[in-house]
């Protein structure tokens, strides 16, 4: 089993708890389905949210999910002028026996635009 990486992000439409809450689950959700994993494929998440995100912690929606065993740390996105604005990042680390070329990123909505060369 090889140890691969799995990128992602949301743009939220406002910095509110509940909202953040359903993007980012709706996220996890996507890549875990895209990518046929569950919960015991998971060795961590980074997650890093933009500057103007303040509502809760992007991890506490993967406990929500019942991702409880698995290490989480936020931390906050370089604040760069012109930036999308109100986006969570994911970068999922994952035990797969997938090859690297055949990994699903899953960037949400206007997300998308952040990387068009590996948004699925």
């Amino acid at each position: 089993m090889a140890v691969r990486a799995v990128r992602g992000a949301v743009q939220l439409d406002r910095d509110e708890a509940g909202h953040m809450d359903e993007r980012v689950r709706a996220l996890l959700t996507a890549i875990l389905e895209r990518n046929g994993l569950t919960a015991d494929d998971l060795i961590s998440i980074w997650f890093t949210a933009t500057p103007d995100l303040h509502s809760d912690f992007p991890a506490a929606a993967a406990r929500g999910l019942g991702i409880v065993d698995v290490p989480l740390i936020c931390a906050q996105e370089l604040d760069i002028e012109g930036a999308m604005p109100r986006v969570v990042r994911v970068l999922a680390h994952i035990e797969s026996d997938r090859p690297r070329a055949e990994i699903a990123h899953v960037y949400l909505g206007a997300a998308a635009e952040l990387r068009k060369d590996i948004a699925q």
